[in-house]
């Protein structure tokens, strides 16, 4: 029997400005009349407003309940220091709250490691490989790439058919860059070697620090493990 394609689920293009205001809102920064109001100027009918209301509320609003610890320890970095990237922490919870997400991030990082470019066509026939070649994946995967540019993390030629990788963003603050790494891990689902984390294609446009293992060892639900020759990896902690 052939298996079933995996669930899609960020079915839809999300303004960065859309996920900041929701952010803020979970935060107790914002109204959710605020969001109400961008969502209903920037969609024609109340089921595009529904359909991207509930890629929003997965995100930060209403993250699933296994999630709901990671998205608060995410909304408190946001509320103990607003000038957080909301595009990285928005990053970190698509990753882990949606696979798709986190295959076409990983996908563009993989194909834009070497040269810094791919184009679109190789993004969509690796995702077709993976979830099938139908117009939902084709749709999907552009949803994808289209809200990752307006993040300002990737570039795009004036044709559309270049995707061009920026210089990674450093993230600021020891906190921040133990959150992602446990988004990191979720996504990828197995213990990474410390040397390789940074250059995982799922986290493409961000950098980590320079002191990575230091920072890392005073993470509460990370485990640094050294093999016999010295190599260290990191996990989740059971």
């Amino acid at each position: 029997m052939r298996p079933t394609a995996p669930q899609i689920g960020f079915d839809r293009f999300i303004r960065l400005e859309w996920a900041k205001k929701a952010l803020e809102v979970r935060a107790g920064l914002a109204d959710i009349s605020e969001l109400d109001a961008l969502l209903d100027e920037a969609h024609s009918g109340p089921a595009a407003r529904k359909k991207t209301r509930t890629v929003l509320n997965r995100l930060w609003l209403e993250p699933r309940k296994d999630l709901e610890p990671f998205a608060q320890r995410g909304v408190e970095l946001f509320q103990s220091a607003p000038s957080t990237s909301p595009a990285a922490l928005t990053w970190g919870m698509a990753i882990v709250t949606y696979p798709f997400f986190a295959k076409v991030a990983e996908i563009v990082g993989r194909l834009t490691s070497l040269q810094g470019d791919c184009t679109t066509a190789e993004v969509h026939r690796r995702m077709a490989e993976i979830y099938g070649e139908r117009e939902g994946t084709r749709r999907m995967t552009n949803m994808v790439l289209q809200s990752l540019i307006d993040w300002a993390l990737l570039d795009r030629s004036d044709n559309g058919k270049t995707l061009t990788r920026k210089k990674p963003c450093a993230l600021e603050g020891s906190d921040l860059v133990r959150w992602m790494t446990t988004a990191v891990l979720e996504a990828v689902g197995r213990p990474v070697g410390l040397g390789t984390l940074e250059a995982q294609p799922v986290i493409f446009p961000f950098g980590l620090s320079d002191n990575l293992g230091f920072v890392l060892s005073s993470a509460s639900d990370l485990d640094l493990r050294a093999d016999s020759a010295g190599n260290q990896s990191v996990s989740l902690r059971e």
